[in-house]
């Protein structure tokens, strides 16, 4: 029996979701992939669409392609039916069925896939940029150019910086801790490279991936800050909060961490231990965007910013939305993947993204299928 409101209208009277597709994407890198911890020559992008009343929406996770039997025999059969415009119990259906299959991890990107489609959906179903149907906090989020990957050589290290430089973007950041942390000497090198070309000006961050010890990483963060770095991401394990809090209290520059949170508790936990400055959260990772949107309240509600972690095209619009956003990573391996698979990409000349200027419904993307095709693998 259909439950209705006292004026007779029903309650879930939305246009349905029919089976989800998923495909798999591999696309490898221009120049050799790789940080303090791990090395790669290709990304993986599974995207998910969507479809409901003849309009589709989108949603991706970078990883593994195992995600992509996750959301067809996992996740799909719990959306199908669905009122598209209630992906809250969408995604709380899905996270609750994952308990016993293993909810972080591989499937917690294929949850966030999933969401991130239907509330795309939803927006294209109102004709509505996603950031206006969420609601606007601001008109412009700020980007900060992210790449220096430790396999650069100097001139490529350079070329990219001085790229982000020629697009106005005037927050950058890098990878040391190279080797886990095995060769500091060089991971200074490129410190004092980066702020050579960017000047002294712009805003200079680092991202040691977990790599350093503590106490290593609080003697590195000294000659860091020596040299204006402002932001030092994950400079021991995001696990370890301990660690992490003992060099937030420890150092000058801010510390970031957050992007392996793949549900509400973890992030929630980062923040109240007071490991962090800015809470870091990855829409592709914890739960799409109903879980995003969610850590950023937390965040606020401890006197944090947010970070947006990657993925910068998904971030946009759920960034604008918060008011607590401090900027979102223009992350040069998923922006290129992003600007070749779909129309729709946003312009970040000047240091900021406008998600919704265009009109354009939902996140804006769109596949392109002819490029895509290509890379498809599954």
């Amino acid at each position: 029996m259909t439950r209705r409101t006292p004026h007779g209208r029903a309650l879930h009277d939305g246009p349905v979701v029919e089976r989800p597709a998923v495909s798999v994407y591999r696309v490898p890198t221009d120049l050799p992939g790789g940080d303090a911890t791990l090395t790669w020559d290709a990304t993986t992008l599974v995207l998910v669409e969507a479809t409901a009343a003849d309009v589709t929406g989108l949603g991706f996770t970078y990883g593994s392609s195992a995600a992509a039997p996750v959301v067809a025999h996992e996740l799909a059969d719990l959306v199908v039916g669905h009122d598209a415009f209630d992906v809250p119990a969408a995604n709380d259906r899905m996270s609750r069925a994952l308990r016993n299959a293993g909810r972080p991890g591989i499937a917690a990107g294929a949850v966030s896939a999933v969401d991130t489609a239907l509330w795309d959906l939803k927006a294209r179903l109102l004709d509505l940029p996603l950031v206006r149907l969420l609601g606007a906090a601001r008109e412009e989020v700020a980007v900060y150019g992210s790449g220096g990957l430790t396999p650069y050589d100097d001139a490529q290290l350079e070329e990219q910086l001085r790229g982000w430089s020629g697009q106005g973007i005037d927050r950058v950041k890098i990878k040391v801790a190279e080797s886990w942390g095995r060769d500091e000497s060089r991971d200074l090198h490129r410190t004092v490279l980066a702020r050579r070309t960017v000047g002294d000006t712009a805003e200079l961050y680092v991202d040691a991936n977990g790599g350093y010890t503590r106490k290593q990483a609080v003697r590195m963060a000294a000659s860091l800050a020596g040299l204006g770095v402002t932001w030092l991401e994950e400079p021991v394990s995001s696990d370890d909060l301990t660690g992490l809090r003992a060099v937030r209290d420890a150092v000058t520059p801010d510390v970031a961490a957050g992007e392996y949170g793949y549900d509400l508790p973890y992030l929630t936990r980062m923040a109240a231990s007071g490991a962090v400055d800015c809470l870091q959260a990855d829409v592709t990772r914890c739960g799409g965007v109903t879980v995003w949107l969610r850590a950023a309240a937390v965040a606020e509600g401890l006197g944090l910013h947010i970070s947006g972690h990657c993925a910068p095209h998904l971030h946009a619009h759920v960034a604008a939305a918060v008011p607590n956003t401090r900027h979102l990573e223009w992350f040069h391996d998923h922006v290129r993947i992003e600007t070749m698979l779909f129309h729709g990409t946003l312009d970040p000349r000047g240091g900021t993204v406008s998600p919704g200027a265009s009109g354009e419904p939902g996140h804006g993307l769109t596949l392109d299928r002819a490029a895509a095709d290509p890379y498809r693998i599954a």
